[in-house]
C-alpha cells in the first residue's frame, strides 16, 4: 500500500479520516492488517509527509496508534504523553500538524489500565513525575462515584477507566479552549477533534459517538444559521422566517451558538 500524498490527503474529509481510523482498529482486531511495504513507504515520504490524522495519546508500550489503527508511515502524527493530557507544546505540536501539515482529524487517545491516571488516582509523589499527575488529577475530581474514599484509588479499576474517560474529555476541552487556532479551524469544519478509548484487553478502540453526534449537529446548524444570515443580508429569501427560527432553536441549543460564536465573545 502506497503511503499518503499531497492529492489524498487534500481528497479528505473530517469524517472520512475517522471512518478510515475505525476501519483501521477493526481490521486489527480481526487480524486482517494491511500488508505494507514500510521500506518502500519510507522513500515514498522522504521528500515530504501528508498524515490525515493526529492522535493524541499515552506512552503506554501497548498503545501504539499506528498498530492499533492499522496505519503506515506517514499516515498519521503521533502525540504521546503519559495521561494524553494537553499542554503549551503539546498544543504547538498539534496545531503544526493541522494548521501547517494538513491533518484533518484530532484523536484524543485514553486507555484501560492507564498507569498515569492510576498514578493521578493514588495522588503519587515521585520527582518530575508529581508534576505530570498533578495535571491529571483535574480528572480523578471531576469523577464523582464513587464517593467511598477508599474505592478511589488505584485498585479500583472501574474507578481507574472512568477518570481515564473523563480524562479525555476534558483534554479536548482544553485543546478548545486554550488553542484558539484549532478551535476556529473545528468552527471552519476544516478539522474535527474527538475522543476515544482504547481496551488493552482486547485491541478494540470506541469513540465518543455522542460527542461526534455533537459536532455534527453543531456542523448542520452553523450552515442553516449561516443560510438564514445570508438570506436576510441579501433581502431576497422565500425562508418562513418563524419556521427558520424555530429550527434554529431545535438545532442550536445555548451551548451550540456559545461553541460556534465564541470567538465573539
Amino acid at each position: 500500500m502506497k503511503a499518503q500524498t499531497k492529492e489524498t490527503q487534500a481528497a479528505m474529509t473530517p469524517q472520512l479520516s475517522l471512518t478510515y481510523l475505525k476501519d483501521g482498529n477493526q481490521r486489527f482486531q480481526n487480524g486482517k492488517v494491511i500488508e505494507r511495504n514500510l521500506l518502500e513507504q519510507v522513500q515514498d515520504t522522504s521528500k515530504g509527509q501528508f498524515p490525515f490524522a493526529t492522535v493524541l495519546h499515552c506512552i503506554d508500550s501497548r498503545v501504539s496508534a499506528e498498530l492499533l489503527f492499522d496505519q503506515g508511515i506517514g499516515d498519521v502524527f503521533s502525540v504521546r504523553i503519559a495521561g494524553n493530557f494537553v499542554n503549551e507544546d503539546i498544543l504547538g505540536s498539534i496545531e503544526f500538524a493541522c494548521k501547517l501539515a494538513g491533518t484533518k482529524l484530532i484523536v484524543v487517545l485514553g486507555h484501560t489500565s492507564c498507569g498515569a491516571v492510576k498514578g493521578a488516582c493514588d495522588h503519587a509523589r515521585l520527582g518530575n513525575l508529581t508534576a505530570l499527575i498533578k495535571k491529571i488529577e483535574p480528572a480523578v475530581e471531576a469523577v464523582k462515584e464513587p464517593q467511598d474514599a477508599a474505592l478511589r484509588t488505584s485498585n479500583n479499576l472501574e474507578f481507574v477507566n472512568n477518570v481515564a474517560t473523563k480524562n479525555v474529555q476534558m483534554s479536548i476541552e482544553n485543546i478548545r479552549r486554550d488553542s484558539p487556532v484549532l478551535a476556529e479551524m473545528e468552527r471552519n469544519n476544516e478539522i474535527m477533534m474527538v475522543g476515544a478509548m482504547y481496551d488493552v484487553s482486547n485491541g478494540s478502540v470506541s469513540f465518543d459517538l455522542q460527542q461526534i453526534e455533537h459536532i455534527l449537529r453543531i456542523k448542520k446548524a452553523s450552515e442553516i444559521l449561516e443560510a438564514f444570515f445570508g438570506c436576510i443580508q441579501k433581502k431576497s429569501c422565500a425562508i418562513n422566517v418563524t419556521k427558520s427560527i424555530i429550527l434554529m432553536s431545535i438545532l442550536m441549543p445555548k451551548m451550540v451558538l456559545q461553541h460556534r460564536f465564541r470567538h465573539l465573545m
